[in-house]
């Protein structure tokens, strides 16, 4: 952590006479140190800006991301595929160990996801080829959750959540990421639903198990971009936050 260290300065002066004339002495006292702690969370939309994101794959991102009093959403009825607007955005930076806490919503029956340790690289397509993924999900509404690791706040396809703390479509969930040196936590409304230790021979066996499987290097880096997923459907995220460990 850095920190900033302020030192004041006191002046003090007085009169004294000597041979008929007044002379002015100073002199400077060196105060108590006060240590100010740099801020440790960097918000990842601050002032309604995607200056710390691109789209994935590279490029800027087209006009169906926007952001609105704080809130970052997919326009998804008013998207041109063709013309390439859409699709997962990513951060500009890359994270190792970090603690990230984000706000989502989703539409009725929505689907998308944060994703992160995604390694952007031409010879991986999508985000989820190399990322892992933290369910975002109408659970009573889309058919994705009759899948079990699918439903919202999972470990996508890898890991269910321990207990289901989800909120119903339309309303705001707090979720957490907490990744260090291999350990993996998600948290979703002030639960911990899934922990788990990455890298391991145990987390190779999961990845073995998963429609994972046929998809080289993923869930191997240890560093990597964080994504927003577009899985097509309206989905909302506010107080993006991240901090590094």
């Amino acid at each position: 952590m850095k920190k900033h260290y302020i030192i004041v300065a006191a002046l003090a002066s007085f009169l004294a006479s000597c041979s008929g004339e007044k002379a002015i002495e100073t002199e400077t006292k060196e105060m108590a140190v006060v240590e100010t702690p740099a801020e440790e969370w960097t918000d990842l939309f601050a002032n309604n800006s995607f200056s710390n994101w691109h789209k994935y794959g590279g490029g800027e991102i087209g006009n169906a991301w926007k952001i609105e009093n704080g809130e970052v959403y997919l326009d998804v009825e008013n998207i041109d595929r063709q013309a390439g607007e859409g699709g997962d955005i990513v951060t500009n930076e890359e994270f190792d160990n970090f603690h990230l806490k984000y706000d989502w919503k989703i539409a009725q029956n929505g689907n998308s996801g944060l994703i992160f340790y995604v390694h952007e690289a031409p010879e991986y397509e999508n985000t989820y080829n190399t990322g892992l993924e933290m369910q975002v999900l109408d659970n009573e509404g889309h058919p994705d959750a009759k899948i079990i690791s699918h439903r919202a706040g999972d470990l996508y396809d890898l890991i269910v959540s321990s207990e289901e703390t989800v909120k119903p479509y339309g309303e705001w969930n707090s979720a957490e990421i907490i990744a260090n040196n291999g350990k993996l936590d998600l948290i979703l409304n002030g639960t911990t639903v899934v922990s788990t230790t990455l890298w391991t021979p145990e987390w190779e066996a999961l990845v073995a198990d998963s429609k994972f499987k046929d998809m080289p290097n993923f869930g191997t880096f240890k560093k990597g971009r964080i994504a927003l997923q577009d899985h097509g459907d309206l989905v909302y995220f506010k107080n993006v936050k991240i901090k590094e460990l």
